[in-house]
């Protein structure tokens, strides 16, 4: 190992920006490994070594590190005054003497042990910076090209790593192919994947709430300003998503701002989600308010509430029964994740059942919620809470 080696260490450490007494510290340790692997059948094997490279010339020589004692007992860990002084005269009685027991031939294996070292610590090193930089990036989106499709995963060129959309992580019903575009949330970045050699694996999703709320992000300048907020949102992916939007500035209509001039922000986030039906709905700290506006398209008539279950009822036209509850009770399985509240669906008809029954000396069964808008005393029932 001579200077061709010191030119490879010093180029390859400014390249790849990796530092050079890391990597002759490194081809120091892998040569003690190499000496031990390398020793001959009933030869003394020192105790504790030190291996030495020299940064000018790349020459490389191994030391058997000896306490100096009267008399030796253990000859891999112990030499004599008389002979430690051979070596050294200055060397004194209890010292740590450092005897050359450099093999011959032993620059060949230096050699070629500082090739492999180097090639591994270069990889390693690259992949600690990719996973310093994609490590910065759970919770963004990012845009990926398809390079693979395979039954349990899509694996997706990120730039620099590869990311995997797990099937579970995959839209419904979306198909994906070879060199497709799409933009996906990074869940998990790992050091090592479990599969192929190319380092950290990002996992990526487009099932996530936040893949929506990111893509509004980039498209409605008011959300990235902080004008607007997204407080909530609920989502099943690949068939519809709702989402609560707030403005801080009362000037600012916060959900025509996400809606954009005749649709074109909200297009375009749904273009990316392959046609997902998107609702966006003004929050309001107001409950009662917050659940009547999660329901739409639906009209709501009026909202009863009870805080301390937070739970609610609410009341609807005849004809508005089977749009708020939605196409398996959809609409109002996502307005109830988006407010966080139980909601109680009822008709006007059904209401007035209710009412008659009270009216005829039955009791209501909870009469904690109450009304908002004021309906004078709507009786609650048991009914299956959506």
């Amino acid at each position: 190992m001579k200077s061709e080696i010191i030119e490879a260490i010093k180029a390859l450490a400014k390249e790849k920006d990796i530092s050079e007494e890391m990597l002759f510290s490194t081809i120091e340790e892998a040569l003690k490994a190499a000496y031990r692997k390398n020793l001959p059948k009933g030869a003394v094997v020192p105790t504790s070594l030190a291996v030495t490279v020299s940064r000018a010339d790349g020459s490389a020589h191994v030391y058997a590190r000896k306490l100096i004692v009267e008399e030796v007992e253990e000859p891999g860990s112990q030499i004599t005054l008389e002979e430690a002084q051979k070596i050294r005269p200055t060397y004194q009685m209890g010292d740590i003497a450092e005897v050359d027991v450099t093999p011959s031939g032993f620059l060949r294996v230096a050699a070629q042990t500082a090739k492999q070292v180097i090639m591994q610590r270069i990889r390693e090193a690259e992949r600690g910076k990719i996973y310093d930089e994609y490590i910065e990036k759970e919770s963004e989106i990012l845009t990926g090209i398809v390079q693979r499709v395979e039954p349990k995963a899509v694996y997706v060129e990120l730039g620099r790593t590869e990311g995997v959309l797990e099937q579970s992580e995959m839209i419904p019903g979306e198909v994906l192919h070879d060199d497709d575009h799409i933009k996906v949330y990074v869940l998990e970045v790992h050091r090592a994947g479990p599969v192929g050699p190319r380092g950290p694996q990002v996992r990526v999703s487009r099932i996530h709430p936040n893949l929506v709320k990111r893509l509004f992000e980039m498209e409605v300048p008011e959300i990235a300003g902080g004008v607007v907020t997204i407080k909530s949102i609920a989502r099943e992916a690949g068939s519809r998503t709702k989402m609560a939007v707030h403005s801080s500035d009362m000037m600012i209509d916060p959900v025509g701002a996400c809606v954009g001039q005749r649709g074109s922000r909200v297009d375009r986030v749904v273009s990316e989600l392959k046609g997902e039906k998107i609702d966006i709905i003004k929050w309001s700290s107001d409950p009662a308010e917050f659940v009547a506006n999660a329901l739409n398209p639906a009209h709501v008539l009026s909202v009863f509430v009870a805080e301390n279950e937070k739970a609610c009822r609410v009341i609807v036209p005849d004809n508005q029964l089977s749009l708020a509850i939605g196409k398996e009770g959809q609409n109002a399985r996502l307005a109830a994740k988006l407010t966080g509240w139980k909601i109680d669906i009822k008709s006007q008809s059904q209401a007035a059942e209710m009412t008659d029954m009270v009216d005829d000396g039955m009791p209501a069964l909870d009469e904690s919620l109450e009304p908002f808008p004021v309906m004078d005393d709507m009786p609650m029932d048991e009914d299956d809470t959506l």
